[in-house]
């Protein structure tokens, strides 16, 4: 092995070292988050941290998208008129497992949607009619509210491969 090889491996190893540490650094940046699992939902101090705010973000994103109350009970799946106004209200506090599930996905495709286009369409979007086979020519919201989780995941899938370039 030569010199400048032997420099050049010395010089990858210190960096590829110099990197883990600062990105173990960051990491820990969050106290009690780990960036190598997902968050528990099964546990109720979890629910109780993270419903505050997917409340808000759910709130907002209807409010962008323009959709009735209606449609945002079944993007939650189905809960009652009255549960649906005291969550608007912050009188209901702790979501479930699969209501903090949907809204995550609600987020992740609404962020996917303000990165593929401009606000006007990204608010439009999901509901608009769409040719895609996967909608059948139905627009997006309905697709995600009669396939539930699955729905939101295929939905969420698509977008983020239409990020990539796929």
């Amino acid at each position: 092995m030569s010199k400048a090889t032997g420099r050049s491996i010395k010089f990858v190893v210190i960096f590829i070292h110099k990197w883990r540490v600062v990105m173990a650094t960051t990491q820990q940046a969050v106290v009690g988050f780990s960036w190598d699992t997902a968050v528990d939902l099964s546990r109720k101090e979890n629910r109780t941290r993270l419903s505050p705010a997917a409340i808000k973000g759910l709130l907002r994103i209807a409010r962008h998208w323009k959709l009735r109350d209606d449609d945002t009970r079944a993007l939650l799946g189905g809960i009652s008129s009255g549960s649906f106004y005291a969550l608007k209200n912050r009188s209901a506090k702790i979501l479930d497992e699969d209501r903090l599930t949907r809204i995550s996905l609600l987020i992740g495709i609404y962020k996917a949607l303000n990165i593929l286009y401009g606000e006007n369409l990204a608010d439009a979007w999901i509901g608009l009619p769409n040719t895609n086979p996967m909608f059948g020519g139905d627009s997006p919201l309905n697709y995600v509210k009669k396939g539930g989780i699955p729905a939101f995941l295929r939905v969420r899938q698509l977008l983020d491969a239409r990020r990539s370039g796929r």
